[in-house]
């Protein structure tokens, strides 16, 4: 997906959302946001969001020397939901379609994105499970479970750190031995990486490995080797996420995406309301059940 004039100012926030967390001076910041209004100035717009996004984050971690810039935030997130997790655990359990709704839940948890927003509060997670519950549901369920039952390999790319908890929901009730799943290859805004996984308890239940880059999202052509074989041999590739949408909606591969529709470009993109919880099959070759 390119990148539209009304990306712009979400991008400009969040370059000041960054350099005020950094701790930077005054002056300081004010270097940060004119070299970056520079390269926005010169940004190819073909390109997609998260590709501006991670040369903001890039230039922020240079000047200020921090490595994580939300570090906190993401630790804040994982605790938030690990309290929620044995509780939603237990309504996918007594559910009377149990996959529908950690589906819905995991969508829900993609509320916990900093890239769109810049803060979040215990009562925007808890407001985002109700209404996932509650609302229409812009996904064909059984369509998902005949192409995970037709799956040999199933590539599960995550997204944001406290969201991942969330994914245990559905990762639970996939046939576990195949899949295996990404996270990204560095910090990038809030998104989760390989110490996410392990707090969500995922590195003990499925393969994980990281993508190689550090966007927030999936740019293939940035990613390591390894990542890419492992996405174009995937069966089946399950992206959360506003960011992997972003980046591989124009993706000839089998990619279901389960994300919340954030904002009014992803809403226009996907012919829906904004605040829609949204599944959608992509790709010609999504397998089917044999």
């Amino acid at each position: 997906m390119k990148t539209y004039f009304e990306c712009i100012p979400c991008l400009v926030r969040q370059a000041v959302d960054s350099v005020r967390d950094a701790g930077l001076d005054d002056e300081e910041q004010a270097d940060v946001l004119r070299t970056v209004l520079r390269e926005m100035g010169e940004m190819d717009l073909l390109a997609s969001p998260p590709a501006m996004s991670q040369r903001i984050h890039e230039l922020v971690r240079a000047q200020s020397g921090i490595p994580d810039l939300y570090a906190s935030q993401k630790k804040a997130s994982n605790e938030l939901a690990l309290r929620l997790f044995p509780e939603l655990r237990e309504e996918v359990a007594g559910a009377n379609d149990p996959l529908e709704l950690a589906l819905r839940l995991v969508i829900a948890g993609n509320i916990i994105d900093l890239g769109v927003k810049s803060g979040l509060c215990d009562g925007d997670v808890h407001e985002s499970i109700e209404h996932a519950i509650a609302a229409p549901f812009d996904g064909d369920v059984k369509a998902f479970a005949d192409a995970v039952n037709a799956a040999d390999t199933i590539l599960y790319l995550a997204d944001n750190a406290g969201e991942i908890v969330f994914d245990r929901l559905l990762i639970e009730r996939l046939p576990r031995e195949r899949v295996t799943l990404a996270v990204k290859g560095g910090p990038i805004i809030n998104d989760a990486t390989r110490a996410d996984a392990e707090v969500a308890g995922l590195c003990d239940m499925v393969s994980v490995i990281d993508n190689g880059f550090d966007a927030p999202g999936t740019i293939l052509e940035k990613c390591s080797p390894e990542f890419r074989e492992r996405f174009w041999n995937a069966d089946l590739i399950i992206a959360k996420g506003q960011g992997n949408f972003e980046t591989l909606s124009d993706v000839d591969a089998p990619v279901v995406f389960l994300l919340k529709a954030k904002c009014p470009v992803i809403a226009r993109h996907l012919d829906c309301e904004i605040g829609s919880l949204v599944m959608r099959m992509h790709g010609a070759s999504v397998p089917v059940a044999r």
